[in-house]
């Protein structure tokens, strides 16, 4: 029988003593294999059945502490024994998939065998085995951590009297078996949701029931509603929601004005795009008296916080949202209608509650000073961008129609070219990327394709925003109060090393050293806007960045060269915002001692923790990413709908990527992109360099890189998997 040097302190604590926690431990490191329980019984010579119970609970709770790991197979292992990891599982059509991490920099290989045991989307603990399987290395899986329960999307079928769904992500790489008896017929090729019954067991099929059938005819109706289910993203009201809208009165009152500045007297206006229905932000600016240099701006924003309180139904479900999710054709919001296009919408000649961010600028645009506080506005005017455009640049029609407002839009112009010549951060990194914008038909399917430019108006408006961002992130950094920064991280080595090499293949180079900052980034964006290469060289600059996450440890924005920076200008539609509201307010409350506030719903119970803003912060940050993946799911299908209409047809384009299986072209007319598959470049064969980001021919040592213009013509299109195929045309 094996000596317990810990038997003492177990035999005084229990009747019947089994092996300590630490003896268990140091013998199955020594073990350095997986055993099963009765092995372990055996080995401590353990046999009476209350022993072996002992055991099983002791056992339980080492796996509990992180002591011991029980696998799938039921059987247990140390924890130091393994290169344990812990991961979120990426399926692929194939069959195989990976393991990706929060610590390492790739994602680990996962078997087709492996992914016998879980599914995309899956939580995992597995361990690491280094098989540099294509210099990669694998994963075993160990056990669920948790499962992927979203319901998934598919096409339903019939054969041989078995029903089965197949689904629309092809991530899923699997047959649903439909288990349950269905009630209706259901059409052949129906696109269904489906609930799974079972996740994956060894060599046992995957068996599901059909909990909506929501449509045979695709359209983009139905490509949205197959994104929202497919990103299970809420898009109904509850009923107790709806209660609470209906206690929320239509109109302000003389009570709701207390305590808040009188500015229905400036004359703000909004400025948005013409298809806008929500407007959260308006804007007015002055030059300071003849005794001062520089600028007065006002940056009002609707008051949001308002009418939703912490912890009620309403806030709950904006919190769970996260983000309003903008579709071409509609928007699935995060608060309700009554709220965001109503009461916190600032329309034209009504009155509105606001927070307002007051700020002196120097003649160079210069934050100099800011000051937040309640108020009360009446916007005077709603303009668009292209009309701000037009009176700043003489339309006389638009300035005879708005001739009352001329010299403040003209401070407004003013104010632009300060802001425009010298930049907010004059280190920061801009992008000016080519947005298409889509003119939908009565069917809400693309008519027409364009190409939306930025103007001045754009730029002023998108300035205001971010001087009020980073005056509202020095507020609450001088107080210290836990909030949502918006945190851009600096890139990895690895990426500036590899856009380092990228840059050497076009003659170029990034100056910085190791570490180059935001103002090194910049500078090479300037130097080369006149070439060619400029838009390639942005692509690939862009694709080395990381991507901005909320969290209330405060790391600074890389991107715009800031030290701190807040997101404060949109509550209506990101959670994060309201939240540094509810913040701002009660931080002016606080320094003014003022107990019969507004905030009478900002107590201190109601503020948040460090704790519970990261948990915020996570929370948002996956529902943005959320909602983008669902928007671009819904625009590439759209893309696929325009283009099938287009098979035949011949087209300039240029080279967007460059990959090992062939490379992507950019339609110059629609600015859709298509594939070039290598596998259609019969004149040679083709290997990928992928530091110059090209397709090199082995004989003839012809090459496709990024920027190269060429004709080809489209092949095919691919509805269900959202895919356009091209091929090179060479005229006879």
């Amino acid at each position: 029988m094996v000596v317990d040097p810990y038997q003492k302190r177990e035999a005084s604590k229990y009747k019947n003593p089994i092996p300590s926690r630490e003896y268990i431990s140091s013998w199955l490191k020594k073990y350095s294999d997986l055993i099963s329980q009765k092995k372990i019984e055996k080995k401590f010579s353990i046999y009476n059945q209350e022993e072996k119970k002992a055991l099983r609970r002791r056992l339980r709770a080492m796996e509990r502490d992180g002591q011991v790991i029980y696998t799938k197979n039921r059987c247990y292992i140390a924890s130091e024994s393994l290169k344990v990891i812990k991961g979120t599982v990426i399926g692929h059509k194939d069959g195989y998939g990976f393991l990706r991490t929060e610590t390492l920099k790739d994602d680990l290989w996962l078997s087709s065998e492996q992914m016998k045991f879980c599914i995309h989307g899956d939580i995992i603990l597995a361990h690491i085995i280094n098989t540099h399987r294509k210099r990669r290395s694998s994963a075993r899986f160990l056990k669920i951590l948790q499962r992927n329960n979203v319901l998934i999307v598919g096409r339903y079928y019939v054969q041989n009297k078995i029903r089965f769904v197949i689904p629309d992500d092809t991530r899923f790489s699997f047959k649903i078996f439909i288990s349950s008896a269905i009630k209706e017929d259901i059409p052949i090729e129906s696109i269904v949701v489906v609930k799974l019954k079972k996740h994956p067991i060894r060599n046992n099929k995957m068996i599901g029931f059909i909990v909506e059938i929501l449509g045979k005819e695709m359209g983009t109706n139905l490509a949205i509603d197959i994104a929202l289910r497919t990103y299970s993203i809420p898009s109904l009201w509850s009923e107790e929601i709806e209660k609470q809208i209906c206690k929320i009165s239509n109109k302000t009152n003389q009570h709701d004005f207390k305590n808040r500045v009188d500015l229905r007297h400036f004359p703000f206006f909004t400025i948005d795009d013409e298809d806008a229905r929500d407007f959260d932000d308006a804007v007015f600016c002055k030059k300071k008296s003849n005794s001062e240099a520089g600028w007065n701006l006002w940056v009002a924003i609707a008051d949001v916080s308002f009418y939703i309180q912490p912890d009620t139904p309403l806030d709950k479900e904006a919190l769970e949202r996260g983000t309003s999710i903008y579709f071409p054709s509609s928007v699935i919001p995060m608060l309700p209608e009554k709220i965001s296009t109503d009461l916190c919408s600032l329309n034209p000649n009504v009155e509105r509650l606001c927070l307002i961010c007051e700020m002196s600028l120097s003649n160079q645009g210069e934050l100099i000073d800011y000051k937040h506080y309640e108020a009360i506005i009446c916007s005077h005017g709603r303009f668009t961008y292209n009309e701000i455009f037009k009176i700043w640049n003489g339309d006389i029609f638009l300035r005879s129609k708005y001739k009352e407002f001329l010299q403040d839009i003209e401070n407004l112009s003013c104010l632009q070219k300060i802001l425009n010549k010298d930049n907010i951060s004059k280190k920061g990194i801009y992008f000016e990327n080519i947005e298409p914008k889509f003119i939908l038909d009565s069917n809400a399917r693309i008519e027409d394709i364009y190409q939306n430019i930025r103007n001045d108006a754009h730029k002023l408006i998108e300035s205001c925003m971010i001087l009020a961002n980073i005056a509202s992130a020095y507020f609450v950094e001088k107080h210290k109060h836990p909030v949502l920064f918006r945190n851009h991280d600096r890139p990895k080595k690895e990426n500036v090393l590899s856009f380092r090499l990228f840059l050497n293949e076009l003659g170029l180079t990034l100056s910085g050293g190791d570490i180059p900052e935001s103002t090194h980034y910049s500078n090479l964006l300037k130097n080369v806007s006149n070439l060619p290469e400029y838009e390639m060289i942005q692509t690939i600059l862009l694709r080395s960045m990381k991507q901005a996450v909320y969290s209330p440890d405060n790391r600074g924005h890389f991107g715009l060269s800031l030290s701190s920076y807040v997101h404060f200008t949109s509550p209506i539609r990101r959670y994060p915002d309201l939240i540094l509201h509810r913040v701002i307010k009660h931080l002016i409350s606080k320094k003014n001692k003022n107990t019969s506030s507004n905030n009478y719903n900002l107590c201190d119970s109601h503020l948040y923790t460090t704790n519970e803003m990261k948990k915020i912060g996570v929370h948002c940050s996956i529902t943005e990413r959320r909602a983008d993946e669902a928007s671009r799911d819904v625009i590439d299908w759209l893309k696929c709908d325009f283009m099938y209409k287009k098979i035949g047809c011949i087209l300039d384009g240029v080279i967007s990527n460059v990959t090992s299986f062939g490379f992507f072209v950019r339609l110059n007319q629609f600015f859709i992109d298509g594939l070039v598959h290598i596998a259609s470049l019969h004149d040679d064969y083709y290997y990928f360099d992928s530091l110059g980001l090209k397709l090199i021919g082995k004989s003839s040592k012809n090459t496709y890189c990024l920027g190269d213009t060429l004709k080809v013509k489209v092949v095919s299109v691919n509805l269900n998997e959202r895919k356009i195929e091209l091929s090179l045309y060479k005229s006879n």
